[in-house]
């Protein structure tokens, strides 16, 4: 193990030193810093289970690392990031799968997909989805903005104010949000529901969660220009920024806890109608 580790940084040492460098620089990213010590302490977690298990060492593994291997080399020579990165995931995969066999793999498959959440997806598909998140977010913040009585006007995902112009920029598309909530559902799934139902609802859930929070933010900031246009800057623009995502987690745990409830009504439900 100590042997294919030390093989697998010096082969990967740019590749995970780019990664750490775009957790640390960028916010979209800051949940990367995480994932891979959330994910090595549920293994950790494990270790009873795998000494346990005795290692049936699979060649099918080897396979894997030299698919990967040839992915890093694919991705070099196109200066293709995300190729580069899930090349090392896949690595750790198969080197899990060529020392301790198929049944390592079913006890780690969680910490080990959940390693995928730490790779940046591609550029082409965060410039996708960020503009249309603009959009929306836009479009809600002027809605909610309008209730308020507060004059606004929208010109694509800019808002016109009495006094000031307000751009919904890429940093304030939500994407940070989505990223950040659906690992940490994830995370909170794993930890506090056994049901991969309820699993699986949590983080669709937190797709409009998110994008209803960052609507939310924009929406907040707008009043605050029209109140007092200092607190949307600066520390009050970012303290914002947590209370509204403090605020998204806590929405999604209150949603976990009607699901929990509902779910054995339905149950009982059903066992009564078959019983009849």
């Amino acid at each position: 193990m100590l042997w294919f580790g030390a093989l697998l940084l010096v082969c990967y040492a740019p590749v995970i030193w780019s990664l750490i460098r775009q957790w640390t620089t960028d916010q979209d990213m800051g949940h990367g810093l995480l994932v891979p010590v959330i994910s090595g302490w549920i293994a950790w977690r494990k270790r009873d289970e795998l000494l346990s298990i005795r290692p049936q060492p699979n060649w099918w593994g080897l396979a894997v690392v030299v698919f990967a291997a040839l992915q890093l080399w694919i991705a070099t020579l196109g200066a293709e990031l995300f190729l580069a990165r899930t090349a090392l995931v896949f690595s750790i995969i198969g080197i899990v799968l060529l020392l301790g066999g198929v049944r390592y793999i079913r006890v780690l498959a969680f910490p080990l997909a959940l390693l995928f959440f730490m790779v940046p997806i591609p550029a082409i598909l965060y410039n996708r989805i960020t503009f249309p998140l603009q959009i929306l977010a836009s479009q809600a913040a002027a809605g909610a903005l309008s209730i308020l009585d507060i004059p606004v006007l929208r010109d694509g995902n800019v808002l016109e104010l009495s006094d000031r112009q307000l751009s919904v920029v890429e940093a304030c598309s939500g994407i940070r949000s989505l990223l950040s909530l659906s690992f940490l559902c994830v995370v909170y799934g794993y930890f506090f529901e056994k049901r991969n139902r309820v699993r699986a609802i949590l983080f669709v859930a937190s797709v409009p969660v998110a994008i209803l929070a960052n609507a939310g933010r924009v929406a907040l900031t707008g009043v605050l220009i029209a109140l007092k246009p200092e607190l949307a800057e600066g520390f009050f623009h970012a303290a914002s920024g947590w209370v509204i995502f403090m605020g998204a987690l806590a929405l999604l745990v209150g949603i976990h806890q009607l699901l929990k409830r509902a779910f054995p009504l339905v149950y009982e439900r059903r066992k009564y109608a078959f019983s009849r």
